[in-house]
């Protein structure tokens, strides 16, 4: 009996994950980023607010991404 439920259970489709949203349009070159917020780290740890992007508006801005920043590789 268990065994016969167990196949039942095995046997019956799963759901398939929702389709992934659309992502946005990439940015042609030249063109205003949109404002965004960010999670701010300095060399002692994350910043306590965001950084948004509407906090520099006028300024020059470099955003670099270190994407082994903080990892052992």
């Amino acid at each position: 009996m268990l065994a016969t439920l167990l196949l039942a259970v095995l046997q019956q489709p799963t759901a398939a994950p929702p389709p992934a949203p659309p992502s946005p349009p990439a940015l042609e070159v030249g063109a205003v980023a949109p404002d965004f917020a960010l999670a701010g780290a300095t060399r002692y740890g994350t910043l306590k607010n965001p950084v948004r992007l509407s906090d520099y508006k006028g300024k020059t801005v470099v955003l670099a991404f270190f994407f082994k920043a903080r990892t052992r590789g």
